[in-house]
């Protein structure tokens, strides 16, 4: 396996814990949301807004699925990328997949001091936020844990990572 792929809730640290591994590793770091991005030359946040999900989840799993060429990758996941679309039975045939996993008041309060928008989180106070994340990423867990190795996302210990990676492939 030459692909991981990090999935996770919205403000797991997908995307940081990512580029830290890639680099640890010596690999390249993709992002699906940074893909799509370029690709439809669109932020995700506007393209909610101009569009709908339904259509966004579509591009999603194609744009994850481009990721099949790519050797010596870290791919950083949308948060609802794994829950759309078979997309986390895709990325266990065609990856490792590592499931961040946080809290939900941990993503809450990450979510609120995050400078990136939020398409699902927009518009919500604190305490609407806390309930919306409850369920919301209560719904996609099951998705998440699909995932064939989970690690705590709370101060995420990068050398945890790579003990997992030595264990399950060739470095």
């Amino acid at each position: 396996m030459n692909r991981i792929y990090l999935v996770g809730y919205m403000g797991a640290g997908k995307t940081t814990a990512a580029k830290r591994l890639a680099h640890r590793l010596g690999w390249d770091h993709y992002d699906t949301d940074a893909l799509f991005e370029e690709k439809y030359h669109i932020s995700v946040d506007d393209f909610f807004h101009k569009y709908d999900e339904a259509l966004f989840r579509k591009l999603e799993s194609q744009i994850l699925q481009s990721t099949e060429n790519l050797e010596n990758a870290v791919i950083s996941t949308g948060g609802g990328t794994p829950c759309f679309n078979d997309n986390m039975v895709w990325m266990n045939a065609h990856g490792m997949t590592i499931f961040i996993k946080i809290s939900s008041q941990t993503a809450v309060n990450r979510i609120v001091n995050s400078k990136k928008k939020r398409p699902l989180a927009e518009d919500k106070t604190e305490a609407e936020l806390a309930t919306f994340v409850e369920k919301h990423y209560g719904a996609r867990m099951s998705f998440y844990e699909q995932a064939q190795h989970v690690v705590k996302g709370e101060d995420l210990d990068l050398e945890i990572v790579v003990e997992l990676l030595n264990k399950s492939i060739d470095l």
